[in-house]
Order: structure tokens, then C-alpha cells, then sequence
């Protein structure tokens, strides 16, 4: 990755679970879509034309997922898909679950220290398939009324026809599309009360002009997303973050290494060094040309331990002193081994100054 303006420092990105670069793929769909000038909605030849990108990255993005024969709804992202699946149904989740979720659910549903949850009442519950912080993966009952998908799209083989959930939620950003668009995946049948009102698009549940270039910027990088899993691209990448943590905890004793020993997204490594804040080692990373993420979230100036760790478990000091590298498909061994060389130089120190 090229180096920041002025920095001298070249970027190593580690922070793939936020967002993923834009593939080729979708960033050369988004410019061919930008020269369609038809409304969707019109019946003469341009609204035909920008109707067909629509329907062609519908079909991209649900052949990806799995999702033949279900109704794809393009939103703007996986928090209005979220809305749209959850508002007004009484639903229950888990305290792991993206605020997205939270914000509609109750937070009802046990955590194991495994990070799997008790799910009683598939059919009143919403499950995520990963955990975007620890990368842990569920296995989802029979009957579930949503899953939020986000994370597991594109890095794990994800079929939603199989999956057993009624809906689930997706992202473009995650896989490498463009930010703002995602989409609601119901089985076909599914009625769903539309949240915005008025003519009519996407099956009658989410009015607006539709967002033409982001959704053909969706199904490219769906499609080509699906196409690298099936290559073995995340085999490579599990097999780097398998070298990382093992590096990492042959040296760093104190360190907990969240999600060690069960299912995870193959890109996602979480760990703590109780004592040594989340938010001080994603700036010494930062400054030392690495982009990751820490486990604990700023909101109005005042920090939290994460809430997904303290729901497994850990306690409060510890829960703060999460961080999460997610790497990605152009993340190379030398680039795992650079971070671990920089993070274990400040992890020493942190050790002496606390001797």
C-alpha cells in the first residue's frame, strides 16, 4: 500500500472487517453504470438500459449468496436492511449483534465464553452468521427469523437457500464494493412493511430512485468476491493469520487470543492485553504505518470496554484492551510478520513500564 502524504511511512491496511478496498471489478462497473443516464423507473430505452444494470447486479449479488429464487431488496447499506427486516416484529438478539441490530431488538439471547449464543425461539430471533470484532461463527437453527450476513459474505461459503434464516442482511463495503448500498435477502413469500414510502421500487418494499451505480458496483464485486472464494483465496489468508497469532503468542504470555479454538472468519484475529488500552495500540499502530481497529468504541468522548467481549466473559479491563487486525486477499506473509515485529516491539514496552 502506498504511503500517507508527507508520512514516509508505507501502510500496511489490517482493517478489512470495516471496509474493504474497491475491487476492479466493481470500481469498472460503477464507471460504466455513471454513463447510463435513464431513470430506472422509465419505460423508454435509457430507463430500460438502467433498469437491466439493476436486474443484472441482482442476479450477480444472489448467485453470490446463494439466494436464487429469493427477493433481493437494495438498500442503502446493511443498517437500513436492518430496519427494514426488524422494525415493528418482536424480536430478540444477542448483546454480540452489530448496533444495527441492537437498536431494534431486544438483547435477550445468551452468550457463551465460546462466543456461540443460545438461541431458544428461532423463529423470534435474529443471529449474526459472524462476529465482525472476534470473527466467530455461528451455526444457525432452522427457522431463524434474521441473520445478519455482513461479515460472512464473500469470506465464507454462504448459502442462503441452506443457511435456514427467513432474511438476512448484506454489505456491499464488506466484499469490496461500493460504501452505501447493501440489500435485505427474504425468502420469496416473506412480507416485510415498507419503512420508506412512495413509488413503488424494489418490489413495493423500499421506494426511491434506485442507486444505479453503487448497486452494479454491489453485483460486480458479489460476483467476483465468489469467484476468489471458490479459488482458495481465503485458505491463503487464514493461513497468514494463523502465522500471525502464533507469532504473536509465542512472545506476548499475558495476551488473550480471542476465538482461538473455534469456527472464525478466516481473516479475523481479536486479542487483548489487559492493562494496555485498545485505543493506545490502534494510535501506535497507526503511527507505525498500520491501520487496524480496537475492540472497544469511543462514543462522545468516553470509552467502553466492548460489549461483545464482555458479553463472553472477559472483564471490564480486559474487555478494553481488545484490538482486531482483519486482513485481507492482498495481505502478504511479509505484511503479517511487519505488524507482529511492530506491535510485539510495543508490547515489550508496555510490559517493562508496567513492571
Amino acid at each position: 500500500m502506498p504511503s500517507s502524504p508527507g508520512s514516509g511511512v508505507s501502510r500496511v491496511y489490517l482493517d478489512h472487517n470495516a471496509t474493504a478496498p474497491l475491487r476492479p471489478e466493481a470500481r469498472a462497473a460503477m464507471l460504466a453504470a455513471m454513463e447510463v443516464v435513464g431513470n430506472p423507473s422509465s419505460v423508454h430505452a435509457e430507463g430500460r438500459a438502467a433498469k437491466a444494470l439493476i436486474e443484472r447486479a441482482r442476479a450477480q449479488v444472489a448467485a453470490a449468496f446463494g439466494a436464487e429464487g429469493a427477493d433481493i431488496v437494495f438498500t442503502s447499506g446493511a443498517t437500513e436492511a436492518a430496519a427494514l427486516a426488524c422494525a415493528g416484529r418482536d424480536l430478540q438478539g444477542s448483546a454480540i449483534e452489530h448496533d444495527a441490530v441492537l437498536a431494534w431488538v431486544a438483547d435477550s439471547l445468551r452468550v457463551g465464553p465460546d462466543g456461540q449464543v443460545a438461541v431458544p425461539d428461532p423463529a423470534r430471533s435474529v443471529l449474526q452468521m459472524a462476529n465482525s470484532e472476534t470473527g466467530i461463527v455461528q451455526s444457525l437453527p432452522e427457522g431463524l427469523a434474521v441473520t445478519d450476513a455482513t461479515q460472512a459474505f464473500g469470506k465464507l461459503p454462504v448459502a442462503f437457500n441452506w443457511c435456514g434464516a427467513q432474511a438476512a442482511l448484506i454489505s456491499a463495503h464488506k466484499l469490496g464494493g461500493p460504501k452505501g448500498i447493501g440489500a435485505l435477502v427474504l425468502r420469496r413469500g416473506q412480507e416485510i412493511p415498507a419503512r420508506i414510502r412512495g413509488g413503488g421500487q424494489e418490489m413495493g418494499r423500499r421506494a426511491g430512485t434506485e442507486n444505479v451505480i453503487g448497486i452494479a458496483g454491489f453485483g460486480a464485486a458479489a460476483e467476483a468476491a465468489a469467484r476468489a472464494l471458490a479459488d482458495g483465496v481465503w485458505d491463503k489468508v487464514a493461513a497468514i493469520r494463523d502465522l500471525l497469532e502464533e507469532t504473536l503468542a509465542a512472545s506476548a504470555k499475558n495476551t488473550i487470543f480471542v476465538g482461538k479454538d473455534v469456527a472464525r472468519l478466516p481473516n479475523t484475529l481479536c486479542f487483548a492485553t489487559p492493562g494496555w488500552k485498545g485505543e493506545t495500540q490502534v494510535m501506535q499502530m497507526d503511527l507505525a504505518g498500520f491501520a487496524i481497529s480496537a475492540g472497544s468504541a469511543c462514543s462522545s468522548g468516553k470509552v467502553r470496554a466492548s460489549r461483545v467481549l464482555r458479553a463472553m466473559g472477559l472483564d471490564e479491563t480486559a474487555a478494553a484492551s481488545a484490538i482486531r487486525v482483519s486482513l485481507g486477499p492482498d495481505t502478504t506473509e511479509a505484511d503479517a510478520l511487519r505488524f507482529a515485529e511492530a506491535w510485539l516491539a510495543k508490547e515489550q514496552k508496555h510490559r517493562a513500564r508496567a513492571a
